[in-house]
């Protein structure tokens, strides 16, 4: 079984510094709600900061590696009372820095708390 991609380790540990290590100066963040993707690794760590503050008891579940992927599935709970699931899907450059996540979350209910909690600390719906 490959190490686990440092996204991961990131992640899990809440640890911002080696997260923005493992994103591409020009990595674009496509959220699954906008359509529009967040641009440039400044941006995208203010929302995945964010992220790693709503999503309570957040744990991985499995990682799988494809040629230049990584697909990341994880759990959490939001406002404490939404199980929600979700998938990274990280595209990364030949030295396996992340250039594009997409983020995949179900269910409904849970996305759309997940949402309300976003927007209420970015301070405002993001452009779509």
């Amino acid at each position: 079984m490959p190490e686990p991609h440092p996204f991961r380790r990131a992640a899990e540990n809440k640890d911002l510094d080696l997260l923005r290590e493992t994103l591409t100066e020009d990595v674009v963040l496509h959220s699954p709600i906008l359509f529009k993707g967040f641009e440039g690794r400044e941006m995208s760590m203010v929302v995945l900061a964010n992220v790693i503050q709503v999503f309570e008891d957040f744990r991985y579940l499995d990682e799988v590696h494809g040629d230049g992927t990584a697909v990341l599935r994880f759990a959490a709970r939001v406002d404490g009372k939404f199980e929600i699931e979700g998938i990274d899907y990280l595209t990364l450059d030949e030295e396996g820095r992340v250039t594009e996540l997409t983020v995949f979350l179900r269910p409904q209910k849970a996305v759309q708390a997940f949402n309300e909690l976003m927007v209420a600390r970015l301070g405002a719906a993001p452009p779509a």
